[in-house]
């Protein structure tokens, strides 16, 4: 069964007409597969099938364990987009990109292959300030309609920051870590190892502001801050 319904075929077709240059997605799964690799596996295949700037390399998780531990891949299913030369910008993907995760896939295909993340000015040069490495997992749920703009917008800030890496966890496949962050409802960024996250879809200037200060440890105590779009998972 076809992972991309025959209907959206073509309109995915022409999506990847336009990336700029070849982007190698590494895939990350393992002989007795988990729940959703198969499907993830066969959902990056089929879109390698549609584009010939798209190439899917399958990985063992334990056969190849020291290239996961290269890359930082510590559970799967898991994607990783290499721009070209295989330059890794910190964009990973934590359980399978479907439902309307299946639209931050297309974004941060476009923009690996474009190599720039389309971030203002004004965001690129507060992002210069950053000191430390900075950890961003993005919690979702393939039915959440506000999750890929907090999606893209962490994987815009991995790719303009070499400080930063930005990873999209798909809830339900992770609940153990959902529990751990204390996730209750989607999208909801931890903030490297702050005990503030961001709760919500913002628009890039407040996001950063409020990532920056989160890492800066200002705002501690005073709870999860509200305000951008998102709901109850």
């Amino acid at each position: 069964m076809s992972m991309i319904g025959e209907k959206d075929r073509k309109t995915v077709q022409d999506r990847l007409a336009r990336l700029a240059r070849p982007v190698k997605a590494v895939v990350f799964t393992q002989e007795m597969e988990c729940q959703f690799c198969s499907e993830t596996r066969e959902l990056m295949q089929e879109l390698a099938g549609l584009s010939d700037k798209v190439k899917v390399e399958v990985r063992d998780f334990l056969g190849d364990a020291a290239e996961a531990r290269r890359l930082g891949v510590d559970k799967i299913p898991a994607v990783v987009l290499l721009g070209e030369g295989d330059k890794d910008y910190g964009v990973r993907f934590y359980g399978i990109p479907a439902g309307y995760e299946f639209v931050s896939l297309l974004e941060s295909l476009e923009m690996v292959s474009k190599g720039d993340s389309g971030l203002s000015a004004a965001t690129r040069e507060k992002l210069k300030s950053l000191e430390k490495p900075l950890n961003l997992q993005v919690f979702v749920t393939p039915t959440c309609p506000y999750c890929p703009r907090a999606v893209v917008l962490a994987f815009k800030l991995a790719m303009e920051s070499p400080r930063i890496t930005a990873s999209m966890v798909e809830a339900t496949e992770f609940p153990h870590l959902a529990n751990k962050y204390q996730v209750s409802g989607v999208p909801h960024t931890v903030i490297g190892d702050s005990a503030q996250p961001m709760i919500g879809a913002y628009p890039e200037g407040p996001a950063v502001d409020l990532i920056l200060n989160a890492m800066a440890g200002n705002g501690e105590g005073d709870g999860a801050p509200k305000g951008g779009a998102g709901g109850a998972t």
